[in-house]
């Protein structure tokens, strides 16, 4: 193989494709429903979890809180307690995460400018 074919994957050890492959199992959090959502409503700012709930329309208490969890053990978020009394939770992107959300973002956006083409299609 040339090394200008080597792809930043194979340069790191990954193989998503892999079943064993460690990357399979990121990939699986954050591009499941409530894993990319998640990730792509912290994109701009920190949120406390009843924020989150809103803004991820038709997400229950315990799938977010699931999500919340996954994300944060992967690195992709951080929990911050910031009051006792009530106990009061923002949640945050971290470096990594930032990545992942803009990457979400882009997909998202590239959603939004097929949809129209989309909708054509399903309606035909």
């Amino acid at each position: 193989m040339d090394p200008s074919d080597a792809t930043p994957s194979a340069e790191l050890g990954f193989d998503v494709f892999a079943a064993r492959c460690t990357s399979r199992a990121t990939m699986e959090t954050i591009t499941s429903r409530w894993g990319a959502l998640t990730l792509a409503a912290l994109a701009d700012t920190p949120m406390r979890f009843g924020e989150l709930r809103r803004r991820i329309g038709g997400v229950s208490e315990k799938m977010l809180s699931q999500t919340l969890k996954q994300l944060e053990a992967g690195g992709l978020l951080t929990r911050t307690v910031v009051s006792e009394t009530p106990l009061a939770v923002e949640y945050a992107l971290t470096d990594a995460g930032q990545q992942v959300a803009a990457a979400i973002m882009a997909l998202i956006d590239t959603v939004y400018r097929v949809q129209p083409a989309v909708d054509e299609a399903r309606s035909a």
